[in-house]
């Protein structure tokens, strides 16, 4: 989200140094660090006060910083009809992309749990991307289920995938990131046998 700052005046200047500004600090996670403000305006050569310009704090930055997909779907041009096959192919593309930027993912996850209430609703995990996706690999379900069964499933499969399902398995579990891969698919699958042969809860 840009500043008002950034709203007035050589704004294509200003896009470039948001742009250096939230490459730097994303390339800074992805070396296993944190960054301050601090961190930030050494990585580039630019004042911490023009960094504020940008960010009006941590939080802020680093939320800029997550990784960024613009693609509205991850099925492909001609998707295949059948919900387990396009349940496979959004599951296994979005836990791909968490596997390839997971330094990113966990500072963004333990942010999230740091957050104040009112800035959570602001973070990239808590805008449901990975919901829209997976609703939209379900969505041939609407046939045979309830909009809220259908909806409940959805839930059910993106609380099973994604960077909280992966840093259970591999902190806690005690699995390397392909064997926690292959489980989160193999869960999603099972899901949806599920949700087939019993409607998911109601409450």
């Amino acid at each position: 989200m840009s500043t008002p700052y950034e709203a007035s005046g050589r704004t294509r200047q200003k896009q470039r140094t948001r742009a250096a500004l939230t490459d730097a600090a994303r390339t800074l996670v992805a070396s296993g660090i944190t960054p301050t403000i601090d961190d930030v305006a050494d990585a580039t050569g630019i004042s911490r006060a023009v960094v504020y310009r940008y960010f009006p704090n941590r939080l802020a930055m680093l939320a800029a910083a997550h990784p960024f997909t613009g693609r509205h779907s991850l099925l492909p041009d001609d998707p295949p009809g059948d919900p387990a096959a396009r349940l496979e192919i959004v599951v296994d593309t979005l836990i791909r992309i968490v596997l390839d930027t997971e330094a990113q993912q966990r500072t963004m996850l333990r942010l999230s749990l740091e957050a104040a209430p009112t800035e959570r609703a602001d973070l990239p995990l808590r805008r449901g991307r990975a919901i829209g996706w997976i609703a939209e690999a379900l969505a041939p379900l609407h046939a045979q289920l309830s909009e809220h069964a259908v909806h409940r499933l959805v839930l059910a499969v993106r609380s099973a995938v994604g960077i909280e399902a992966l840093v259970w398995l591999t902190d806690v579990a005690g699995l390397d990131s392909e064997a926690a891969a292959a489980l989160m698919s193999w869960s999603a699958q099972a899901m949806l046998h599920a949700a087939l042969t019993s409607a998911p809860p109601t409450g």
